[in-house]
């Protein structure tokens, strides 16, 4: 039997296909707000998730992530760019893939399988956020006020749970720190990113183990000016510190180095 046969022959219905193939994304940015004191000292930051509040049914009034589905022309990943794009006027930046949501019920509308995405996005970024398409409204959350104080529509609170998870897991095996910092940074920033979104992190040899391990070294470098000479800020600190910016190098770890 020919290939044109078995087109001829072949029944669209054997196979059920899912009424839908959405795209969502979990964005996360980390806020800074300038502390009040008499010292110069770093800003306070804190992790945050963008929710849209839905205009439409099916959980219309309550916050959820965006997105939205996929159109026949295009693939889950220039979906999910587009519908960022059109819920929040916010360009997906760093946007990578999470997985896929499929628990039977997950919504009301039908057999709606969801792949989920999690992007990061510099703070000065969202400050030109805007609600549209399906999105009444657009905020910025933290992670216990969106996993523990909101109702959120669909099974959002888990895919929230994995992206957070996820993030966590890079910032502590690559460096991808690097999305929240300027290109110039001291090291009590770059610890401070870290410590933002895992809070649980401590590492008293921080400075030493970053600069000089051997699994870390040559990821990040001291800035120097045109003359050779080093480049240190005071923004945040009464005394110099040694500015540094990423090489580009990406970290090889291992569990037994």
């Amino acid at each position: 039997m020919t290939d044109n046969s078995k087109q001829h022959s072949y029944d669209v219905k054997k196979y059920r296909t899912p009424d839908g193939a959405p795209a969502d994304i979990v964005m996360f940015t980390l806020t800074k707000k300038e502390r009040k004191t008499f010292t110069k000292t770093l800003p306070l930051r804190e992790l945050k998730v963008m929710l849209i509040r839905r205009r439409s049914w099916p959980f219309a009034g309550k916050w959820a992530l965006p997105g939205g589905f996929s159109r026949d022309d295009e693939s889950l990943f220039e979906a999910a760019q587009r519908e960022l794009k059109e819920e929040t006027g916010v360009d997906g930046r760093h946007l990578e893939y999470l997985g896929v949501y499929s628990e039977p019920g997950r919504d009301p509308r039908g057999w709606i399988i969801s792949h989920a995405f999690f992007a990061l996005v510099e703070e000065q970024v969202l400050e030109k956020r805007q609600a549209a398409d399906d999105a009444e409204e657009v905020g910025l959350f933290t992670i216990e006020e969106a996993l523990e104080k909101l109702e959120l529509g669909f099974d959002h609170h888990d895919i929230i749970r994995d992206a957070y998870m996820r993030i966590q897991e890079q910032m502590l095996s690559t460096v991808i720190a690097k999305k929240f910092l300027p290109p110039e940074f001291t090291l009590s920033e770059l610890y401070q990113v870290i410590k933002a979104v895992v809070p649980d992190f401590e590492e008293p040899n921080f400075i030493r183990k970053i600069t000089s391990t051997r699994s870390r070294k040559g990821i990040i470098e001291e800035v120097h000016d045109e003359e050779g000479n080093l480049l240190s800020s005071n923004q945040y600190s009464q005394r110099p510190a040694q500015l540094y910016r990423f090489t580009g190098l990406v970290p090889r770890l291992s569990i037994y180095s």
